[in-house]
């Protein structure tokens, strides 16, 4: 299978895609607004996953895991395929007992919401050379099923407006990960039972569960095998993988409190606050 079919005929300079890289990366270490997207927007997911890996080598931490988000079926085949995928980087990943509530910087001025998740986390490295998988073989990776909650932020407010493949040129528009409790059990278990409901300040603004997600959680772990042994980055054991949003895509500003209920596999909530400048910004 293809990564996706392009929507246009070019073949983008290197310099042209550093460019949209770095404003990227800068953007967000000095927590800068992004008023419109800095270049040419990408002509699929194939010039996005090289400014996302351009960027990935200049952001000051390393890969720990990846984001998978669901392109609408209605422009499934403009783009080739069903999702899209985004690093999510080591010192963003929060690993939380039930009852924490800790706080998860945002863009202020940019776009920021909260989804409720399902974390796969990877039990052995995938084999480099294996590009393609089975829904039934990418299952049998998963080590653990966790609950889990993603922040979704950018500096660009526009970003989910621009389409799928702008959303992953930046980094698939994450911004952090909190992991929850393992689920026990889950691959005995119907999807229909795990379930969760998102809350934003104690108002409820979502339900669902993994019975959302087209293929379930073993699909998105099929595609970002197959995606990652593409682009030369085989998972590895203990990379954690945020499924896919199963509630909703909920806009969260700074100082709102953000809760997702996973029934009898608990909760995960946090603070939201305005992001600060890293001290490694260039």
């Amino acid at each position: 299978m293809t990564l996706e079919k392009e929507t246009k005929n070019r073949n983008p300079s290197r310099n042209h895609l550093q460019d949209i890289a770095e404003s990227f990366v800068q953007a967000r270490l000095n927590v800068t607004p992004l008023e419109a997207y800095p270049g040419p927007t990408p002509a699929g997911l194939d010039e996005a996953y090289r400014i996302q890996d351009i960027a990935i080598g200049l952001w000051p931490d390393a890969v720990g895991g990846w984001k998978v988000g669901r392109i609408p079926p209605a422009i499934e085949e403009q783009y080739g395929c069903d999702r899209l995928a985004g690093p999510i980087f080591n010192k963003s990943i929060r690993r939380q007992p039930n009852g924490n509530e800790p706080e998860m910087p945002v863009f202020e001025r940019g776009f920021a919401a909260v989804e409720a998740e399902f974390v796969a986390v990877i039990g052995t490295d995938a084999p480099a050379s294996k590009i393609e998988w089975s829904r039934d073989e990418a299952k049998s990776m998963i080590r653990e099923l966790h609950i889990g909650l993603e922040v979704a932020s950018s500096p660009l407010a526009a970003i989910n407006d621009l389409g799928p493949a702008v959303t992953a040129s930046d980094f698939g528009n994450n911004s952090g990960l909190l992991v929850g409790p393992a689920i026990p059990d889950w691959t005995s278990r119907d999807p229909g039972s795990l379930t969760c409901e998102a809350f934003i300040d104690d108002r409820s603004t979502g339900k669902g569960g993994a019975y959302t997600l087209t293929g379930g959680v073993a699909r998105s772990v099929q595609f970002m095998l197959e995606l990652a042994a593409r682009r030369g980055r085989p998972l590895k054991a203990g990379d954690v993988i945020a499924t896919g949003q199963t509630s909703g895509i909920h806009p969260v500003s700074p100082g709102q409190v953000a809760r997702i209920e996973f029934g009898k596999d608990g909760k995960l909530a946090c603070r939201f606050v305005a992001a600060s400048p890293r001290g490694d910004a260039g």
